[in-house]
């Protein structure tokens, strides 16, 4: 299985610190968060990666490599602008291949087991959300679980958060358009034909959202190790 990290984003909310580095190279625990989901995926033997890049993306480049310090294969993907997560995913298809594939948010961080992920499988034309109890930031959530199936949320009825991790089929994005294009317009019509099943993960994950949550979960990860 092929795995694709996404870090194309321009980290607005990160503020001044994006603006000279790349949010999935921020550092908490001593390493950058893009170092953290490569190392995990490696160990859940999953070794070919694909990572897109357009805001300051030759920081990107140059510290990805050819990704053999890790054990791993990655290709980059080059964005001319940040295409938003559907849109970088599109663009990515020709290295991802034809099976289904694992994608991860490159500005989170989580200690999920990817090999589950690795192990799940998933419909032609479907996907397969992996989702989180609703972080402070998010109380509401995006969308129920039920018996499997992800459904939209019930309006004053919290739900669970996305957690930006998900597994796939790549006729998921059949007659996506390239260019700039959200997620949420994809799900929505995968939930109405009943294409779209997840998993609820209790474990830790964090949206690095913020200078503060960074800072909060650089103090907590410094002080475990």
């Amino acid at each position: 299985m092929k795995a694709m990290i996404l870090a194309a984003g321009l980290g607005k909310r990160m503020r001044p610190l994006t603006d000279h580095t790349p949010k999935p190279l921020l550092r908490v625990g001593g390493k950058a968060l893009l170092a953290w989901h490569i190392e995990a995926l490696v160990a859940a033997g999953v070794r070919d990666l694909v990572i897109n890049a357009a805001h300051l993306g030759e920081q990107v480049a140059d510290f990805c490599g050819d990704g053999s310090q890790w054990g791993a294969s990655i290709a980059l993907s080059r964005e001319p602008e940040p295409l938003e997560t559907a849109g970088g995913i599109q663009r990515a298809l020709p290295l991802l291949g034809d099976a289904p594939f694992l994608v991860v948010n490159g500005d989170v961080w989580t200690d999920y087991p990817y090999a589950q992920l690795n192990r799940q499988v998933v419909a032609p034309g479907a996907a397969h959300l992996v989702l989180v109890d609703n972080p402070p930031q998010h109380p509401e959530g995006d969308f129920r679980l039920v018996a499997g199936q992800v459904l939209e949320r019930e309006e004053g009825s919290p739900g669970l958060t996305f957690a930006g991790l998900a597994l796939y089929c790549p006729a998921f994005f059949a007659g996506l358009a390239p260019g700039k294009a959200a997620l949420l317009p994809l799900f929505k019509a995968a939930i109405a034909e009943g294409r779209l099943t997840g998993q609820h993960y209790r474990g830790q994950w964090h949206d690095i959202g913020t200078p503060q949550r960074l800072a909060a979960l650089d103090a907590a990860l410094t002080h475990c190790g």
